[in-house]
């Protein structure tokens, strides 16, 4: 048999959840409100059954996915984590932190450290990523759209669906407001207004939460579903040996379930939604991969792909907290200015963004927060990603115990880098589907990201410096450390930008290295034109398609989901179409 007509290989339905047997009360009693019928725990599904889609991971590009083809077809959405409602540090924006520092098995975020050294996420939760980011919400570019090769009208069509079900037009507090004529005043222009586009200039996104801070997600597309079409099955783990035509998954209790493409021949498919890591990840665990790679760890090739997991990229985050002499009210991403120059400036503020510093644990509790949005960031700022030990944190964390509670009101103005141009890779670490794979991003690889990283850092320092933004900064330096040198004899977080650093007489390059975090925002590895088509099928596997972030060789937008959602939408509509057109050719035969 050819490779070009080789039978979809099984793939592993794979997840970290232990021990989760039953979804809580209150997710049950969220998911009746929603009438979600169709959702089950895996240990109820059957132990055969069959589909004309299976889709693998109920996330960001899953979930419209699953909804878009329940309006014809019998659809079955695998997801390796559970419910979204219920759980406040999913559903309201003010512990929107908490759900990204919870390391506990049941989190709806899986933690993992890339080998560069940075903390980072996957969602495990059905809707993914949104239910764990910053909210919001921007179109991607009218350039980005034809590069891609979409159908302009269709993704237009498509994104207005996904903005019916989810999108917000945000309030703007104080803090937002100074930071938006800060942008403006600081030369990035022209001021845009609220828009959804991804234009020059400094504008006003959408977002997810609404008035009542209540996060909407991906999760609930799955009301337009059609409920006699759709199956869901939440907490399917583990791996069985390779079956053609479907999956085999294993519920927590160990129990295999085989999954099969009903009759009907080219039609049906099988199709990855698991994301940037879980959909390399499962392709390789499957046979679909680097040959030698794959040989390494005693897996049978099916069909030696080397792009698989190659082109891994994360766009790189720089953050700067900015003390403030007053009170700063809770906001995430509202403001957002996208310069000429390959930089992408945002912000967050208000004091739910520090940690409990004081009292039994704080350093515990510190150093488990310790790279997400806290003043602890700041201590990045002569600590490189390799270096970020747990004792570094403990002793980044006691060195802020003993600041003055006044250091942490504030907010950060952080920039995120167009691209980027520096990428990674992702390999397997072993056969266990548990454990994470190993994900390498080289930041600042390439010298262009570096630069880019310094121009947005300049540009931060202008908006701190506005005029605009004055109120919100201390107006000169004893003033402000009166506040910080409470910890007599210690050294306290760098404030108000202006690294020094005494290793680089170019003081922002090592800034913008060692104080690297993450968006949130990888994508990569299963790439258009390299492992799948324009169609998204992969390319020599029949009956295969990828859909998620993995397929994306740049990050959309300023913010990817809006973009990852539509896609699910787009492919959803394309999909069923291209069934009907198949079908009616069959019937005039």
């Amino acid at each position: 048999m050819s490779a070009g007509h080789m039978s979809t290989a099984a793939l592993l339905i794979l997840a970290t959840v232990l021990g989760s047997f039953c979804i809580n009360a209150t997710a049950s009693r969220e998911a009746q409100r929603y009438n979600f019928r169709f959702v089950r725990h895996a240990r109820d599904a059957p132990l055969v059954s069959y589909y004309n889609y299976i889709i693998v991971g109920g996330g960001t590009a899953g979930c419209p996915l699953a909804a878009t083809l329940s309006e014809h077809s019998r659809v079955l959405l695998l997801e390796r984590g559970g419910l979204p409602y219920g759980n406040r540090n999913v559903s309201s924006e003010y512990h929107f932190a908490d759900a990204l520092a919870d390391t506990s098995p049941l989190s709806p975020a899986q933690r993992f450290v890339s080998e560069d050294g940075v903390v980072n996420a996957r969602a495990r939760v059905l809707g993914g990523g949104s239910c764990l980011n910053a909210g919001f919400y921007t179109r991607a570019s009218s350039g980005y759209v034809g590069a891609a090769g979409w159908d302009h009208r269709l993704v237009n069509a498509s994104y207005r669906w996904v903005e019916r079900a989810l999108v917000f037009r945000p309030g703007v507090p104080r803090w937002q407001c100074a930071l938006r004529e800060g942008l403006i005043e600081a030369g990035i222009t022209p001021d845009n207004g609220y828009t959804l586009e991804h234009v020059p200039g400094t504008k006003i996104g959408g977002t997810i939460f609404d008035r009542r801070g209540r996060r909407h997600t991906a999760a609930d597309f799955l009301r337009k579903a059609h409920p006699r079409r759709l199956t869901v099955f939440l907490h399917a783990t583990g791996v069985a040996n390779p079956v053609a035509y479907g999956v085999v998954f294993t519920d927590p209790v160990g129990v295999q379930h085989h999954v099969y493409l009903r009759r009907g021949g080219a039609k049906n498919e099988v199709i990855l939604a698991a994301g940037t890591l879980g959909s390399p990840q499962l392709l390789m665990l499957s046979g679909v991969g680097p040959r030698l790679h794959l040989e390494k760890h005693g897996i049978r090739t099916v069909h030696d792909q080397p792009g698989v997991g190659q082109g891994v990229a994360d766009n790189p985050m720089n953050s700067v907290f900015v003390p403030s002499p007053i009170p700063v009210a809770h906001s995430l991403v509202q403001v957002v200015g996208v310069t000429r120059f390959g930089s992408f400036i945002e912000g967050v503020s208000g004091s739910q963004f520090g940690i409990p510093l004081h009292g039994r644990g704080a350093a515990r509790r510190a150093a488990r927060n310790f790279g997400m949005f806290s003043p602890m960031t700041g201590q990045l700022g002569t600590v490189p990603p390799r270096e970020r030990t747990p004792e570094a944190m403990r002793r980044a964390a006691e060195v802020m115990r003993r600041l003055d509670r006044r250091a942490f009101r504030g907010g950060f103005i952080l920039e995120k880098i167009l691209g980027p141009l520096s990428t990674g890779h992702i390999e397997l670490r072993s056969t266990d589907a548990h454990a994470n794979p190993a994900v390498t991003f080289n930041y600042f690889r390439d010298p262009r990201d570096v630069e880019r990283c310094v121009r947005g850092i300049e540009a931060i320092q202008r908006v701190v410096r506005s005029r605009a933004f004055s109120r919100f900064t201390y107006a000169n330096h004893t003033a402000m450390e009166a506040v910080f040198r409470r910890a007599a004899g210690t050294a306290y977080f760098p404030v108000n930008l202006l690294p020094r650093h005494p290793r680089d007489t170019r003081p922002l390059h090592q800034y913008c290295r060692e104080t690297v975090m993450t968006i949130w925002h990888y994508h990569g590895g299963c790439h258009v034109g390299g492992v799948v088509d324009r169609d998204y099928r992969v390319i020599g596997v029949r009956g295969l398609r990828v859909i998620d972030s993995s397929t994306f060789k740049y990050s959309p937008g300023t913010n990817p989901q809006a973009t990852v959602m539509m896609l699910g939408r787009y492919m959803g509509l394309r999909i069923l179409k291209e069934r009907w057109i198949r079908k009616g050719a069959e019937d005039k035969h």
